[in-house]
């Protein structure tokens, strides 16, 4: 949706297709960082895209064991907002695809489910969908799958993936959040359990993290065992855990790390979730591929509006986007196995790993996490005109 805003403001014509009636569905992806928000302010979009309902969020806190910690402080970042903000995805999307409709370039067409791509002579050259109306094909000069960890688009297109693991999935649930609760998001690393909740206004939404495939062993423990475990962690929420009444009530998010080795093939390229899909670690994922959209815009657009694109075109996006995407999905992966296996797999008492301390002791170190997660690597801006 991003890229196709871009594209329309640059004047390339652009079909966004969803393959849903709309955008209300249960999006884990709700953390707009520091990087994001600029590049809304350089669309001169934020003021009016700051008056959805949201709450900002400039510390994430920590305990590890008994060590209570701000893992980021973002008050610091050179940005025009330096904190997280939080909001709900179908309202950033419903946002962008209203000021896309301002364009004559911009079309969104929703109920359009991809099933294929069109090919000739080893070019992709468009695409199929089905419609309530019936199917639907679409000549293009580049087709983008944007379509996820499941895209189609890649598969479809043949592209290689190459998997990292991953030693935890994550049951997601929702809590009532109370006036006197605490206002910033925490995680809790505890004797083999780690715990995260993060402030959505009304409710908290919560991350149970357990280790990978370990599921039906939470499920013979029983339900009020996992209550439990959930007000041990979270004390001041354990008078409403009796609100988790059912595990219909608790989804399990299934975590990996993977990246395309080729993110294209002629006419088509991958960018977000189906070119690098993210660990939930640090809440990164939808803000890398916004990032991966601005540098798609800005090194495509004139080559698009000239008829001009080629191979090369498509490389150079993946140039420029995959050492930031390496950088983040190793720290992703340090932090999965160095830190959360460990702790997920030990019966003892936690001590704080070195950096942990370092950062509770040195507060002005809360800076450097706060950038990497807030910023990134590579931190992308706009260059593609508005005409």
């Amino acid at each position: 949706m991003m890229l196709g805003l871009l594209f329309a403001r640059a004047g390339v014509p652009v079909l966004v297709l969803e393959k849903h009636a709309d955008f209300l569905r249960d999006f884990r992806g709700d953390t707009l960082h520091p990087s994001t928000l600029e590049i809304m302010h350089e669309l001169g979009v934020l003021e009016r895209f700051l008056r959805l309902p949201h709450q900002k969020v400039s510390r994430i806190n920590g305990w590890f064991g008994e060590l209570e910690f701000t893992v980021a402080d973002f008050s610091h970042l050179p940005t025009q907002c330096r904190y997280v903000a939080f909001i709900p995805q179908w309202d950033f999307l419903n946002f962008l695809a209203e000021a896309g409709s301002r364009y004559p370039d911009f079309q969104v067409r929703m109920n359009a489910e991809v099933t294929d791509l069109i090919e000739e002579s080893g070019l992709v050259v468009g695409l199929r969908a089905v419609t309530p109306d019936g199917p639907l094909e679409v000549r293009s000069a580049l087709v983008v799958g944007a379509d996820g960890r499941h895209s189609v688009v890649r598969a479809k297109a043949g592209l290689f993936v190459e998997e990292f693991g991953a030693p935890m999935d994550v049951l997601w649930f929702r809590l009532s959040r109370r006036p006197h609760d605490p206002i910033d998001p925490m995680g809790r690393f505890d004797i083999g359990r780690i715990f995260i909740m993060l402030n959505r206004g009304e409710y908290w939404q919560c991350g149970f993290v357990i280790a990978k495939g370990s599921l039906s062993e939470v499920h013979a423990k029983g339900l009020e065992a996992f209550r439990d475990s959930v007000a041990a962690l979270a004390p001041f929420a354990a008078d409403r855990v009796h609100e988790l009444r059912e595990w219909d009530l608790i989804k399990l998010l299934t975590v990996q790390i993977d990246r395309l080795q080729r993110w294209y093939r002629p006419g088509l390229l991958c960018i977000g979730d189906a070119a690098h899909a993210m660990s939930p670690v640090a809440g990164v994922g939808i803000n890398l591929a916004i990032q991966d959209a601005v540098a798609t815009a800005n090194l495509l657009t004139s080559a698009l509006r000239d008829n001009r694109l080629t191979v090369e075109d498509l490389h150079r996006v993946q140039a420029r986007r995959a050492w930031p995407t390496k950088m983040t999905q190793r720290v992703q992966l340090m932090i999965q196995n160095r830190v959360i296996k460990p702790v997920l797999a030990t019966s003892v008492r936690l001590q704080p790993p070195v950096p942990v301390r370092w950062i509770a002791r040195f507060p002005f170190l809360q800076r450097f996490p706060a950038r990497l997660i807030g910023l990134g690597f590579r931190p992308e801006h706009i260059r593609t005109p508005a005409v």
